[in-house]
């Protein structure tokens, strides 16, 4: 078992004190946004093994069956398959969806074709994965997810009476419902400079407290983006700690407020709708969306059926798993047939491993347990350890 050592990424919608605070660290004065965990190519975790630490996307390629076990590597390929977050939002992310893998295998490779660096702001497909996730809130945690039906976006766009929002609002009173959101998506991300001006003013006289109000804070930190619109569209949530959300591929949503844990496909492929200033094309938006309207539904862990005290958050994939644990003093064991990452949010964490190596795990800090088919016992107090693996 090996500590990791991982990157902090410093988007501009990450908060100035949350990620600091998780791991006890002094604020930069700069947005601190996610804590990557893993080993995508983007920002790999390094393990600390031996003379010192090793990137961990190198340590899995030097060995896969070492580190992944031979069936993780026989479902999922030599790579890990998962990439662990914790997401702390200061401020709305993008409105996004995320590819299925044909589209993204599809995408990465038109893109190669063209000579569009990885690294190039109008890149979409940074990879050639899908990007199904999960997030379990750490705190209350805000934000939009999957489409509101045609009926009720049309209410609540009609209640503005902003003339200009009239392409939108004909649009989801006509044909069925993917023919409704489609159009008017669409037509939001169409909207000329003057109708989204009007409505941010509108929005900011609403009441504080109604139902415009997640939309008016929206549009205090991106007053003259399409996005504020869009955004309207879409279902608001709220999860309160320990609350989960499992979004598959093209379904648009946005994360506003809060930290959670993240857990999703090792992947970096986003396709944006707004609230950003990075690029955002609309025709293959368009192309990754699914325009079916639903009410998104918080996961709730239940009991892993023979392993005592560790609850699971159930997915329909097998790339990732996520569960946690209860650190009360109870010393337990993690199975360790799969390659996994822990990670303590709160309290302290003990690991064992069957040699009698120990390593802690204070606030913040996590650790990558290759697949050697031994257990490791956990044990600690006053806390929570969350478990990221795969399903083989």
């Amino acid at each position: 078992m090996d500590r990791l050592v991982n990157t902090v990424r410093p988007y501009a919608w990450g908060s100035l004190t949350a990620l600091p605070e998780l791991l006890g660290q002094r604020p930069t004065g700069e947005p601190q946004a996610e804590l990557w965990m893993g080993a995508h190519p983007g920002a790999p975790s390094r393990a600390d093994r031996g003379a010192g630490p090793h990137r961990l996307d190198e340590l899995i390629a030097a060995d896969p069956e070492g580190e992944l076990g031979a069936a993780s590597v026989a479902r999922f390929g030599p790579t890990l398959p998962f990439l662990f977050k914790v997401l702390a939002a200061g401020i709305p992310l993008s409105i996004q969806a995320h590819p299925t893998l044909a589209q993204a295998r599809a995408g990465f490779a038109a893109e190669n074709a063209l000579g569009i660096p990885l690294d190039a702001p109008e890149r979409n497909y940074r990879d050639a994965n899908h990007k199904p996730e999960m997030v379990c809130a750490l705190g209350e945690f805000e934000g939009l997810c999957g489409f509101r039906r045609p009926a009720e976006a049309a209410r609540l766009l009609t209640g503005l009476a902003v003339p200009g929002l009239a392409p939108v609002i004909d649009r989801l009173t006509a044909g069925g419902e993917s023919e409704a959101l489609r159009g008017a998506l669409t037509a939001a991300l169409s909207l000329d400079e003057e109708t989204v001006r009007r409505t941010v003013e509108v929005l900011a006289l609403t009441d504080p407290d109604g139902e415009y109000e997640p939309y008016a804070r929206i549009a205090k930190d991106f007053p003259d983006d399409r996005g504020v619109v869009a955004g309207m569209l879409l279902n608001h949530f709220r999860l309160r700690a320990g609350e989960a959300l499992y979004l598959g591929a093209g379904v648009p949503h946005a994360y506003l407020s809060g930290v959670c844990v993240e857990l999703q496909a090792n992947s970096d492929n986003v396709l944006r709708a707004g609230l950003t200033p990075k690029h955002i094309d609309v025709p293959e938006l368009l192309e990754v969306v699914v325009f079916e309207a639903g009410t998104p539904e918080p996961v709730r862990p239940a009991a892993v059926e023979g392993t005592a005290g560790e609850e699971l958050y159930p997915v329909p994939i097998d790339e990732f798993r996520l569960s946690h644990f209860a650190l009360d003093g109870v010393e337990r064991e993690i199975d360790g047939r799969t390659p996994q990452i822990l990670l303590c949010t709160r309290g302290t964490a003990r690991l064992t491993a069957a040699d009698g190596t120990v390593l802690d795990l204070a606030r913040g800090q996590s650790a990558f347990l290759p697949a050697t088919g031994t257990p490791t016992r956990l044990s600690g107090t006053g806390g929570t350890l969350f478990r990221a693996t795969v399903t083989v």
